[in-house]
């Protein structure tokens, strides 16, 4: 995985290098709508003209504004680090796909607040996902490739496009300074465990090996 997820990265950047741009948005001459944030030095927006196409000039900077969260976020790292976790532990395979969720509402967010309008950032996401759900899988291979787009899930089940545009039409969230005090702790408090943790496994094997 750990292989795999560099190579993609990497090969991400040589192709966003590679793309010329203009203000960092390539448009590509496809039918099949698509979008997706391309990591790189610098990074690139990737918006197929059937997205345009599809979506009204009014929204298309909400898209624009939803990818580039994608990049100046670095949310390509946050969801590696999540799949390589899942992957060392299976375990961690719903904190995986909640990681990817959240970026997709942290890049939500910032779309709202970029156009301070979250009801039409709803119709938005809500548009563009219906629009790229019923596209060819293999206009969706680079976004899934990287991590960044989020899973698909029947409106029945509440999925997490459902899920967003529901978050996105109900009154932004405030800021709570105790729980985020809260999670502060608690990873502090699992950061000196684990060094203890290390420094006892460290004393053990000296002791092993003195004997």
């Amino acid at each position: 995985m750990l292989w795999r997820r560099a190579r993609t990265l990497a090969t991400a950047a040589l192709d966003a290098a590679c793309m010329p741009a203009r203000d960092g948005l390539v448009v590509m001459e496809d039918e099949a709508p698509d979008s997706y944030a391309l990591p790189g030095l610098p990074g690139r927006v990737v918006v197929s003209t059937g997205m345009l196409h599809t979506l009204h000039e009014s929204e298309h900077d909400i898209l624009l504004a939803h990818e580039r969260a994608h990049l100046t976020g670095h949310h390509y790292a946050f969801v590696a680090v999540a799949q390589l976790g899942a992957a060392a532990n299976p375990l961690l395979r719903p904190l995986a796909a909640a990681v990817t969720y959240t970026i997709e509402r942290w890049a939500d967010e910032n779309a709202a607040t970029a156009t301070g309008d979250r009801t039409r950032v709803a119709r938005t996401v809500g548009k563009a996902a219906l629009a790229a759900h019923r596209a060819p899988a293999r206009t969706r291979a680079a976004g899934a490739a990287l991590g960044i787009l989020g899973r698909r899930g029947p409106l029945a089940t509440a999925g997490p496009v459902p899920r967003r545009v529901a978050a996105l039409l109900a009154p932004p969230l405030g800021r709570h300074p105790a729980l985020a005090a809260a999670i502060a702790a608690m990873l502090t408090a699992a950061t000196l465990a684990t060094a203890e943790a290390a420094h006892d496994l460290h004393v053990l094997l000296r002791t092993v090996g003195a004997w």
